[in-house]
């Protein structure tokens, strides 16, 4: 699990098969079947002369570490970025600003995990594009909604870098009796390693043994995920 060697191509609108198409999609399927990187691209409607708006939108996510950062990033920041501008940072900037005020008049909502594809749709925009592996754990509450996304390793990930008593640490904190592990190939293939299945044995192992249920471990790629739980890969 190594650092391997980084793809950062994605498709122009124009190369997606029109129904594939992220607004498309938003018609057919509704906006929450998109992920944030679709839902920045429609936004921003086009990237630079050279570049997929989706990848543009990617990069945003991944060099700012996702919406949050995003919103905090100052619009000066912003409009440095290639690809963006006054009128995109500008676009930008009032989306992110009525979601969060949206956010205020329903302080109760969170977002509810019902499949690995929930999961993705969260991370693998930002996680798919970061050039480092990245560990994150997802903490649940009992009615599997979102209550924060805790990143815990950066760099080689392995079992013998990762002491699995550390990943429970924030859990126990804030009481979650559920979690989801999620990490990222940097290669963008999302395929488990021999690596990838042990840990994850022992990190349900831990789980069991602190009352906490590891729901699953997400590995993200470029463009795709895979789920090991799905699989049964590390989870009996």
């Amino acid at each position: 699990m190594g650092r391997q060697e980084v793809v950062s191509y994605q498709p122009l609108i124009r190369e997606i098969p029109e129904q594939e198409r992220p607004r498309e999609r938003l018609k057919k399927y509704g906006a929450a079947s998109l992920s944030n990187a679709e839902l920045l691209a429609i936004i921003l409607r086009t990237g630079a002369a050279s570049e997929s708006v989706l990848n543009l939108s990617a990069k945003l996510l991944a060099k700012f570490r996702g919406l949050d950062g995003l919103s905090r990033a100052g619009f000066g920041e912003l409009c440095s970025e290639r690809g963006l501008g006054e009128a995109k940072a500008a676009q930008l900037k009032a989306a992110l600003e009525l979601g969060r005020r949206l956010l205020s008049t329903q302080p109760g909502e969170k977002v509810i995990i019902k499949s690995p594809e929930d999961v993705a749709n969260l991370l693998q925009a930002e996680m798919g594009m970061l050039e480092q592996e990245e560990l994150r754990l997802v903490l649940l509450n009992t009615k599997n909604q979102v209550l924060h996304i805790s990143p815990v390793y950066k760099g080689s990930i392995n079992t013998s870098l990762i002491r699995v008593s550390e990943l429970f640490r924030e859990a126990l904190r804030e009481n979650c009796p559920a979690m989801i592990v999620v990490h990222n190939h940097p290669s963008g293939d999302p395929t488990p390693s021999p690596e990838d299945i042990k840990i994850t044995e022992q990190i349900v192992k831990a789980g069991r043994l602190l009352d906490i249920e590891v729901l699953d471990h997400i590995i993200i790629g470029r463009q795709r995920y895979v789920s090991l739980k799905e699989r049964g890969l590390g989870f009996e």
